[in-house]
């Protein structure tokens, strides 16, 4: 049985705009893109509404979520009152530019949020790269389990983020996609 994932997210610079189109390709979901005004399109509510799964994304500004992001989590708390998400699927996913860059953080303001909604939240479910042969371009270098966490330099375009991160986006939104199946 196919489910309807969407992918709501914001990106700053395009970064995280091509995590999210990654992980749209692995979960066969839909983009419904934050705009530089936190503001979302007229019928994204609705697609919010209906999908069986939803998936946030954030660049990792200052250690946690944008302010775009924020604003439409904030804005989320009519739907939060008629507990209209209550036991969908939720994941997350963040980029920095550094490494750590404390991703952690904005992993779990976005798992917060889904807690918050009476969500199941689905994780990586990756192996860490964490032997001494590991290498940068590795699926799940950075080890991030409670969601998808990568890493472009702050020089990078888009063009030019980490082919391991990307697949990694890819391999996590097959998970995202699984779990909803399975589950149906």
């Amino acid at each position: 049985m196919s489910k309807s994932i969407v992918i709501v997210f914001h990106s700053g610079y395009g970064h995280t705009r091509k995590i999210a189109e990654a992980v749209a390709e692995g979960s066969r979901g839909h983009l419904l893109a934050i705009d530089a005004d936190g503001n979302l399109p007229d019928d994204a509510w609705d697609k919010l509404a209906a999908a069986d799964a939803i998936v946030f994304g954030s660049p990792t500004y200052m250690g946690n979520v944008s302010w775009q992001f924020k604003k439409f989590a904030d804005q989320s708390s009519k739907v939060w009152f008629t507990q209209g998400w209550k036991d969908k699927l939720a994941a997350a996913f963040t980029n920095s530019a550094s490494v750590a860059g404390d991703k952690q953080t904005a992993l779990y303001t976005m798992f917060t949020l889904a807690q918050q909604h009476g969500m199941a939240w689905v994780g990586t479910g990756l192996m860490p790269s964490n032997a001494k042969s590991a290498q940068r371009d590795d699926v799940n270098y950075l080890s991030s389990f409670a969601g998808l966490a990568t890493a472009t330099p702050s020089d990078a375009s888009p063009d030019e983020m980490v082919p391991g991160d990307i697949r990694t986006a890819i391999l996590f939104g097959q998970r995202v996609r699984a779990t909803a199946e399975r589950l149906a």
